[in-house]
């Protein structure tokens, strides 16, 4: 039985100044502890087929699949308010798109795959117990209703990663309508490539937005979209008592999904200056913070798009994008930390 990914593949066609071509690093002894069997499904993949010897070995990308363009991300970010002009997928290698059968394009990510041009020393692999937190808490966001990356698979890869000591290694196969941050809008923008982040914006409204596309001012409408989804996104967040935890311009998508899994729980009790990273020592991502950082980073995103010209707000759009044919899913305190409902950041 064959493990086929019908990839169809688009971000990889944007110049190289926008990710770097690079394999996965080949495991050991891959073995399967979660398949999410229902995502699969949905994602047009044959459930049993990833099951087997050979579709653990592409999970964990020790296998390459045909079709598959296996690429790391180029981005920048501010991190805890400092801004760092090169960041990028350190340890997680792109493998390719393919549309789902509603019609969506996403993104299938190998994440704990290996050391990447972005890794800055790192070694690029992903311990069990952070691959099981992002499991588990991205896949009880979706059912929540909250847009979220999600979770296809875990993988344990037989290898041992060294962190404050020896644990077991493991790779997560994440799925997302995309990886765009605003941080990869701010990694163009910080050198002055205005071309580039002109790129970058038809490609996110062709792939997320598209309703953008025939306005008079389309990156205006794409910068509403974003605040519109993201406002709602956090909001939610409130409602469910969740802290995101590293509210970083790296780890916010425009697509309006929930994404990177770090340091964060869910409150059991109410507390609005909670907190559950253990390096935010002064509360800038608390739970009550979180629609202001969100705020804040949505300001960094619209210094992005607008360099000085009210003519580069209505750019025609052309140019190489995502296809148009998919859609995308809509969807200061003194910090504490008490226990939380789900994994915390000490594991």
């Amino acid at each position: 039985m064959t493990a086929h990914i019908p990839f169809d593949n688009s971000y990889a066609r944007l110049p190289s100044s926008f990710h770097a071509r690079v394999f996965p690093t080949p495991v050991s002894a891959p073995r399967l502890i979660a398949l999410n069997r229902e995502l699969a499904a949905k994602l047009g993949l044959d459930p049993d087929a990833l099951t087997t010897p050979e579709g653990v070995e592409v999970l964990s990308g020790k296998r390459i699949p045909d079709g598959a363009e296996p690429i790391a991300m180029a981005y920048a970010g501010h991190q805890f308010g400092k801004f760092v002009p090169r960041l990028g997928d350190g340890r997680a290698i792109l493998l390719g798109e393919v549309v789902d059968l509603g019609g969506v394009r996403r993104d299938i990510q190998l994440k704990g795959s290996g050391p990447t041009p972005f890794s800055r020393r790192g070694d690029g692999r992903a311990a069990l117990g952070p691959v099981l937190r992002e499991y588990i808490v991205s896949e009880a966001m979706a059912k929540l209703g909250i847009p979220t990356t999600r979770a296809l698979a875990a993988v344990v890869t037989g290898e041992s990663v060294v962190r404050e000591t020896e644990r077991p290694g493991a790779i997560l196969a994440r799925v997302a309508s995309s990886h765009i941050r605003i941080g990869t809008f701010q990694f163009f923008a910080a050198s002055g490539n205005v071309d580039d982040v002109r790129r970058l914006v038809h490609y996110a409204i062709a792939r997320h937005y598209p309703e953008a596309a025939s306005v008079a001012q389309p990156y205006r409408a794409f910068l509403d979209g974003v605040i519109e989804r993201q406002a709602s996104l956090v909001a939610r967040w409130l409602l469910v008592g969740f802290i995101h935890g590293v509210m970083n311009t790296d780890n916010m998508s425009v697509s309006g999904e929930t994404i990177d899994y770090g340091p964060c729980a869910f409150m059991d009790a109410y507390d609005p200056a909670t907190v559950f990273s253990s390096i935010d020592h002064y509360g800038r991502y608390a739970y009550s913070n979180q629609p202001s950082i969100a705020h804040w980073n949505l300001a960094r995103l619209a210094e992005c798009l607008r360099p000085g010209s009210s003519r580069y707000w209505a750019a025609p759009i052309s140019g190489p994008t995502a296809s148009t044919s998919t859609r995308s899913r809509r969807a200061p305190i003194r910090p504490r930390n008490p226990g939380g409902t789900l994994m915390r950041s000490t594991i």
